[in-house]
């Protein structure tokens, strides 16, 4: 299961990700009436590397998704198979919070 810094990491990744796909493909249509033969090559790895890294961006977030599925699952199950022990770990979490808010 990830941590939440994981996972913020991760999202700030994929955010960052999409942005530099969105300004290679604004760099494409921008260069779109240049002409000559090396900037057309140019233009057309770029498209074909933008494909390929939107298929494994589509590919990530899908795991992503069934991932944090599977931990939402797993927590559900350990909740109804022991509630007072949920219970109890929810009220420590609860009072060693108030105490860390209550000193500042």
């Amino acid at each position: 299961m990830a941590t939440k810094s994981t996972q913020v990491a991760r999202d700030r990744l994929i955010k960052d990700f999409r942005a530099v796909m969105h300004d290679a493909e604004e760099l494409i249509k921008v260069t779109a009436n240049q002409t000559g033969d090396k900037i057309g090559a140019v233009r057309a790895r770029a498209e074909e590397s933008l494909q390929e890294a939107r298929r494994k961006l589509n590919e990530v977030e899908s795991d992503l998704v069934d991932r944090a599925k599977a931990a939402a699952e797993v927590t559900d199950d350990l909740v109804h198979e022991n509630p007072w022990q949920a219970v109890a770990i929810a009220a420590g979490v609860g009072f060693l919070l108030g105490m860390l808010t209550g000193r500042h």
